[in-house]
């Protein structure tokens, strides 16, 4: 069975208060339930302008045209919306020591969406946000409850920011460059977990990266964008083995050796 289109994105163009031009021009595709999509290109190219405006996090003053389409299956009642983020959409960035709340413990903040969108009671959420803490293969993860921010390694740190991001149970979980301020070895753990978390709890999976060779490996569909515009877009076992744009094609080969195939399966 295909995969069902989860939001469809037709002609969208943003434009930040003050810029010299758009960040993003007439961008259209369509995001399918349960994938995994890598979005690649250089920095400055519009990839986490097309991640936040998914999100719904684009900054007071951005300017939006085109449309993006949300065909969800599931009934909301009159006073909801979809998407809400948190609830309905996770957002991992790069930086976790930027967005977890230094004052907050690591159970604070692990709690917070769940008792906002799940409407579970303090000590309910508290023994959910453990159980996503081991469920992000962190040791000790009652005592981590009551531990800050500042008490934890970077690569812990970032398991907790997914931990936090998921804790909603959201539908779709973006990663916006969220190995790359890692280790290697602590980067390869963190997107081994992605996969495996969105694997396991059905969601999609957009990531951002300009780690070719990650996307490769992680991914189940590429996007390519050069200065806001979208310039490839298909499976990665098609896109990486013979892009059919010249950019893709110099983007790639300066990170890949294109006569090797990709090493992620050719699930379609």
């Amino acid at each position: 069975m295909s995969p069902l289109p989860l939001l469809t994105i037709k002609g969208l163009g943003v434009t930040y208060r003050g810029a010299s031009g758009p960040a993003l021009s007439d961008v259209s595709l369509t995001l399918e339930e349960k994938r995994r999509l890598a979005i690649i290109g250089e920095s400055g190219s519009g990839k986490s302008t097309l991640a936040r405006c998914i999100a719904g996090l684009l900054p007071a003053g951005a300017r939006t045209t085109g449309e993006l389409i949300w065909n969800d299956a599931k009934v909301r009642t009159k006073h909801e919306s979809f998407p809400a983020p948190g609830r309905d959409i996770a957002y991992v960035f790069q930086d976790p020591g930027a967005s977890l709340n230094p004052v907050l413990t690591i159970g604070e903040q692990v709690c917070e969406a769940a008792i906002r969108h799940l409407g579970l009671t303090r000590r309910q959420a508290l023994n959910h946000a453990r159980d996503l803490l081991a469920g992000v293969q962190l040791t000790h993860a009652e005592a981590l409850l009551s531990t800050y921010p500042h008490q934890i390694s970077g690569g812990q740190r970032q398991r907790v920011a997914i931990a936090a991001a998921i804790s909603a149970n959201p539908k779709i979980l973006i990663a916006d460059e969220a190995t790359s301020a890692l280790d290697t070895i602590t980067q390869a753990a963190i997107a081994s977990l992605l996969d495996r978390l969105v694997q396991t709890n059905g969601m999609t999976l957009i990531f951002i990266t300009h780690d070719i060779a990650l996307a490769s490996n992680l991914a189940d569909d590429i996007t390519v964008f050069k200065s806001g515009h979208l310039v490839e877009a298909g499976k990665v076992y098609n896109v990486l083995p013979n892009p059919g744009s010249v950019y893709t094609r110099r983007l790639l080969s300066s990170h890949l050796d294109l006569t090797t195939p990709p090493l992620i399966g050719t699930a379609g």
